[in-house]
């Protein structure tokens, strides 16, 4: 009920990784989001894969119990140019996602393409310019932002989750990317590169419409 009437959802993210896992919690209600918790949990000390793997799993396990999240939101369709590290990020997202459902927590799985495209606009965003993005949406301080991208990737994960739950409108909400950005701020000068590009492509659309 809670989440039907007011739009709130915890959400985590997990960017699945063997030597870091980032993740994420964001508390969303309605258009307004909060940084829970966010990190790169370090298990490259440890030796061997599945010992790392199994701390992953305990630690994922404790996060949802702290937490109880409405849903987990995870990166899939990994490419490499080397198949065992693929495999070995495969396996990750299996315990995170193993984790999850061990704790009768829903699951979404989204692309990289499909999370940076969320955030930047840009399909082929740079991780530097996806947090970048991040903590200007998030109003996040430079002291804040983690040395480890894969901290900021989760919470582009999480945070695309939230955009896909329909970005809830009462009072000036926005039902596109270009909207929201403009809305957070970020308006066509403010931006550079493929973001600038997107929106006068989106402002040249409509008014050949």
């Amino acid at each position: 009920m809670r989440d039907e009437v007011r739009h709130e959802h915890i959400i985590l993210g997990i960017d699945p990784g063997t030597l870091f896992m980032g993740y994420a919690l964001l508390h969303t209600v309605g258009q307004q989001v909060e940084i829970l918790d966010f990190g790169a949990f370090d298990v490259h000390k440890l030796e061997g894969q599945y010992p790392r793997l199994q701390k992953e799993f305990f630690f994922l396990q404790e996060l949802i119990d702290k937490y109880k999240p409405s849903c987990l939101a995870i990166e899939t369709q990994f490419v490499d140019k080397n198949p065992q590290t693929m495999i070995k990020i495969v396996h990750a997202q299996g315990v995170a996602i193993a984790a999850a459902l061990s704790k009768d927590v829903p699951i979404y799985e989204y692309s990289p393409m499909k999370i940076k495209m969320a955030i930047t606009g840009n399909g082929h965003s740079t991780k530097q310019q996806v947090a970048g993005m991040l903590q200007r949406f998030l109003h996040i301080p430079d002291e804040q932002m983690p040395k480890k991208l894969d901290a900021t990737d989760a919470l582009a994960i999480a945070y695309c989750h939230y955009l896909q739950l329909g970005m809830p409108v009462s009072s000036g909400g926005a039902k596109d990317w270009t909207t929201y950005a403009k809305r957070k701020g970020l308006t066509d000068k403010e931006l550079t590169g493929p973001n600038a590009q997107l929106l006068a492509a989106l402002a040249t659309a409509k008014k050949k419409k």
